[in-house]
């Protein structure tokens, strides 16, 4: 079935095979969080984005395996609501950015900052730090070697604009500048951006769009 990542709360998982990387994308919560299961398919080993909510439907997803890693991309708590529950199951690792840590309830083992790596299994990502929406926010960066990369925003772009900013000039500013220099302007339009909340986009889908975000301020 062609992967289109749109899924529902109470719904089933969509699942994105690479080649490299199987991505099982599952909707949570009463803020219709995504949560993202990336398995290496020459080991088998698996990491979650967020931990969002539903513990028993991320602990599912998981399966058997387990999962050795857990990343919560920022500290808002529809982000982490199932994070101990899933950390306590699974013994996962957890990561998040540096700059966030703080102000999530469950200890975070790895701080992460830009340009950091983190591995599930023969597969490494490389984390933005995005600036604006949290402090700490961060975004990683799958540059799948057979296609296109893989990026996962939180929520610090969607499809039509970036994350909420609170009507914050400054911090709006920020996002938007760590988004175009971080992200758009270092991978191509065919990169594939799988947001903290609803539908999938690409880069190409929303480049065009850019100085109309700037000029509304939100």
């Amino acid at each position: 079935m062609t992967y289109s990542g749109a899924v529902k709360v109470g719904g089933p998982a969509s699942v994105h095979e690479l080649t490299d990387l199987m991505i099982s994308k599952v909707a949570v919560g009463t803020m219709n969080n995504n949560a993202y299961l990336l398995r290496c398919r020459a080991t088998g080993e698996q990491l979650l984005i967020d931990a969002a909510a539903e513990p028993e439907t991320l602990l599912t997803l998981i399966g058997d395996g387990g999962i050795a890693s857990v990343v919560t991309t920022h500290r808002h708590g529809d982000h982490w609501q199932a994070l101990a529950e899933v950390v306590g199951a699974t013994g996962a690792r957890t990561y998040a950015g540096r700059d966030d840590a703080e102000g999530i309830p469950v200890p975070t083992d790895v701080l992460v900052g830009d340009g950091d790596t983190i591995t599930v299994g023969r597969v490494q990502l490389t984390a933005r730090h995005l600036v604006g929406h949290t402090p700490g926010s961060i975004a990683l960066v799958y540059d799948d070697p057979y296609g296109a990369p893989h990026l996962f925003t939180g929520d610090c772009l969607f499809p039509g604009g970036v994350g909420n900013t609170h009507d914050d000039p400054e911090a709006f500013a920020s996002l938007l500048n760590d988004v175009e220099t971080k992200l758009f302007d270092r991978l191509p339009d065919e990169t594939w951006v799988y947001p903290g909340h609803g539908d999938d986009t690409t880069l190409g889908d929303e480049r065009p769009q850019l100085p109309e975000w700037r000029a509304r301020g939100w």
